[in-house]
């Protein structure tokens, strides 16, 4: 018979280790989420409010002057929005188009040279963005784009290196005897690729979206090195607009910066699953 001794003992060896697994990811998304909920509550607080010490986490009282100042304040943060949607949607189409041809080039297709320029591919992620970016600037230039929004479009329609490799990895994890019983009916290259290999990727599919969402959204040097006008501007830019040279009006920043993050947030809990299984799913066959 277990004494009650033995019996603590042996449940806190069981039970002991999920406890404290579960404690320090508690304490790790409240570390993760407080920036976060002082971010949402200093746009909800009147201007003098944001410099009380100690913090006042709760306004009182809580106004929502803020974001409605954000829409129809000095910086015209409605139409830095509305470019922004632009671009992010015409760089997802072109970025989802373009990487999923080429990787299931790379990944299917058989052709002269196919690892050597796979390789090649792969070094250009080693080469930092300061390296091409006054060659890149001066391209624009000559092709009379400066101060549009083509500089930040037209390039996503000639793939991406990192989205194409991790598309590859994916097509690489596909049955072979898919593709050759497709090819038996008659299927071609683009049929294929489009009405087998899209939808049976689809996890992959959304992980680049995601990442390509959320990298175009908060793009900063690209707007900055390549407009000039005030209505072409993004969202990335504007936040900074509202940082002064000797003081920052704290509540509107924080108002722009929540409306700012909202479509980051709302993509990725919508397709939190799919993100996930893309992840894992990456890279199980080289």
């Amino acid at each position: 018979m277990v004494s009650l001794g033995n019996y603590r003992k042996l449940l806190w060896r069981e039970v002991g280790p999920v406890v404290l697994r579960y404690l320090l990811l508690i304490l790790f998304g409240v570390t993760f989420i407080l920036p976060f909920a002082w971010m949402v509550s200093t746009s909800l607080k009147q201007p003098g409010q944001a410099y009380l010490f100690p913090p006042q986490w709760i306004p009182n009282p809580l106004t929502l002057e803020n974001y409605t100042g954000v829409w129809s304040g000095y910086v015209p943060f409605g139409r830095f929005y509305l470019n922004t949607v632009t671009v992010v949607a015409l760089v997802e189409i072109g970025t989802l188009i373009s990487s999923t041809m080429v990787a299931y080039s790379f990944a299917r297709l058989q052709w002269w040279g196919r690892n050597f320029w796979f390789l090649v591919l792969l070094g250009t992620m080693m080469l930092p963005f300061q390296v091409v970016m006054i060659p890149t600037y001066i391209l624009f230039r000559l092709l009379g784009w400066l101060d549009t929004l083509k500089p930040l479009i037209v390039p996503s329609f000639f793939g991406n290196a990192f989205f194409i490799f991790l598309l590859r990895q994916f097509f690489l994890s596909i049955p072979k005897d898919l593709e050759d019983a497709a090819r038996v009916d008659g299927a071609g290259a683009f049929r294929i690729l489009w009405q087998m290999f899209v939808p049976l990727s689809k996890p992959v599919l959304v992980t680049v979206g995601i990442f390509c969402f959320v990298w175009t959204w908060n793009d900063f040097t690209g707007p900055l090195l390549y407009l000039e006008s005030m209505d072409k501007m993004t969202v990335s830019v504007g936040l900074a607009m509202y940082q002064g040279t000797y003081n920052t009006n704290w509540p509107n920043l924080t108002a722009a910066a929540t409306l700012a993050m909202l479509p980051i947030l709302a993509m990725f809990l919508a397709s939190q699953r799919y993100f996930v299984k893309g992840i894992v799913l990456t890279g199980m066959k080289v």
